[in-house]
């Protein structure tokens, strides 16, 4: 499936972090996906930026599986993280945010006579979203919209990622940070999960996007009693929507991106469309290179059961880009199970049903451009065999 190239995956541990995330996104819709997960698709005001964001909960393990549903759902042109979490360098202020340069996964080790011996796994952050990231920094723009006594630092560094809370500066974990991890400038609980996922989908874009609510030495209650969850969660909210658009914009899949590799700028063509009166254009194009052929060829045989079922995936696009509403989608599905029910059927008033429900289905989809001239070659087909 091909890339996304407008649309980033947001990931969040608590709702309060989604809230954060989420009051910076309009035209807010629901995609549910079929084993439940409930994502919310919007845009970050008026960019061309498109977000798909979910909760995911606390915890390495549902973060992993999770990103990958999202990542397989959505083919995202990158996957943040956002959040909250501690600090464990006393230079990082309370509300400050943390971009991951790396990640520790600072579990895993080996339990030997004379002791626990670290087995380090890391994850770094992609060298040109680490780029993106710093250039996000230096402009200064994400802060708009903040408070004016808010004066969140950006941190770049290592975060570690375990499985449980971290709330002592004297505890055994916190010694073991210390020895094995001691650049480490944040700890949390997800990330190591969606890094993972991350490596495993063709070393998708991951940035994980902290606030710092805490400074995991005792003192979390009270860090949270002042409010700061909230405070650390929107400064990382507001940092990581930036990024977002910074992404799309300059990434591999962004346009900037494209020129880079082309070498130059892309070439713009104008059309105008002349035709009049009951005329119609039924291709409108610049320059053409190579063979084309308009409508069906006819020395090429088709397979219907193919191209319906080729259809239906290019369906299911258009309903996760945002092309087709939910109801649209599912009346549409309904239709192609009609075609694809008459196509398998013997008795001839079953094929005689064919072309209605392709016919249907035309209705539905004609202001979807790619559908309706999918759907045209199909049903001109059928008609030839009638």
């Amino acid at each position: 499936m091909s890339t996304n190239k407008d649309l980033v995956v947001i990931l969040t541990a608590l709702n309060l972090e989604y809230e954060a995330v989420r009051e910076r996104l309009s035209d807010l819709r629901v995609h549910r996906h079929s084993a439940g997960t409930r994502f919310e698709v919007g845009r970050i005001g008026q960019s061309t930026c498109r977000v798909a964001l979910a909760l995911v909960g606390k915890g390495n393990h549902p973060a992993a599986v999770l990103a990958e549903r999202a990542m397989a759902e959505f083919s995202p042109a990158a996957v943040l993280f956002v959040g909250v979490a501690g600090g464990l360098w006393p230079n990082i202020r309370l509300g400050d945010v943390v971009v991951a340069s790396k990640i520790y996964a600072y579990h895993g080790g080996t339990s030997e006579d004379d002791g626990l011996k670290a087995r380090p796994k890391a994850w770094e952050i992609p060298h040109e979203a680490d780029q993106i990231a710093q250039h996000v920094d230096r402009s200064n723009t994400w802060r708009e919209g903040l408070p004016a006594d808010d004066e969140p630092a950006v941190h770049f560094g290592p975060i570690a990622a375990g499985e449980v809370v971290h709330d002592s500066a004297i505890s055994g974990q916190a010694r073991w940070i210390r020895q094995h991890y001691n650049d480490a400038v944040a700890i949390e609980m997800e990330a190591a999960g969606v890094a993972q996922a991350g490596h495993l989908n063709r070393a998708l874009p991951v940035v994980v996007v902290r606030g710092i609510s805490d400074r995991a030495d005792g003192t979390k209650a009270a860090s949270d009693g002042r409010n700061w969850q909230p405070k650390a969660a929107r400064h990382a909210a507001a940092f990581a929507t930036a990024l977002a658009q910074e992404l799309i914009t300059e990434g591999p899949t962004g346009q900037a991106g494209a020129q880079r590799r082309n070498g130059s700028e892309p070439m713009r063509m104008t059309n105008r469309n002349i035709a009049t009166g009951n005329a119609r254009v039924g291709v409108q194009a610049g320059q053409i290179y190579g063979d084309v052929t308009v409508g069906v060829d006819p020395h090429q045989p088709v397979d219907l059961a193919t191209s319906i079922a080729d259809l239906r995936r290019h369906l299911k696009q258009a309903h996760l880009d945002g092309q087709l509403d939910g109801e649209t989608y599912a009346a549409a599905e309904s239709e192609l199970d009609a075609a694809t029910e008459c196509l398998a059927a013997s008795e001839p008033e079953k094929k005689g049903g064919l072309l209605v429900a392709l016919k249907r289905l035309r209705g539905l989809v004609a202001d979807v451009a790619e559908l309706a001239a999918r759907l045209a070659t199909i049903i001109a087909v059928v008609r030839g065999m009638s």
